[in-house]
């Protein structure tokens, strides 16, 4: 590989480098007037109680930053440790199943959602569910 660059390029990297042009990061969630229509979380790893309080606190701020659909990923429980426990509800200690219900049980989230995806939720190939949300008036 050369490590030439060519007098077109050059004169291109001055050119940016002297304007006033700012270029949008890309790892921001929006630009000044776009409104994301959809954000993902990924709960694996979390407790049940972790999981319950980050998904309040996401939805929250989902709905302020009005975004429309909001896609949760829980995993399969294929390799939750509750699965071997007899004193446990093997599908409520799962975040699949308890993720959702808590989410049902939530008056103040379900204040702010239109529609929960249950389809997915009891589609045992899935691992992930979208949840909807309201706009604000």
């Amino acid at each position: 590989m050369t490590n030439k660059l060519s007098d077109k390029d050059k004169k291109d990297w001055q050119n940016f480098l002297d304007s006033s042009e700012k270029l949008q990061s890309k790892d921001s969630d929006q630009s000044n007037d776009k409104i994301i229509s959809e954000k993902t979380i990924d709960l694996h790893g979390y407790t049940l109680e972790e999981a319950n309080k980050q998904i309040s606190e996401f939805i929250e701020n989902c709905y302020i930053n009005k975004v429309k659909k909001v896609n949760i990923i829980t995993g399969k429980g294929m390799r939750s440790k509750n699965l071997e426990d007899p004193y446990k509800s093997k599908d409520l200690s799962i975040l699949k199943y308890s993720v959702p219900e808590y989410i049902k049980n939530n008056a103040e989230l379900m204040n702010k959602i239109i529609k929960i995806d249950f389809e997915s939720v009891n589609s045992p190939a899935k691992g992930n569910f979208d949840i909807f949300l309201k706009t604000i008036k």
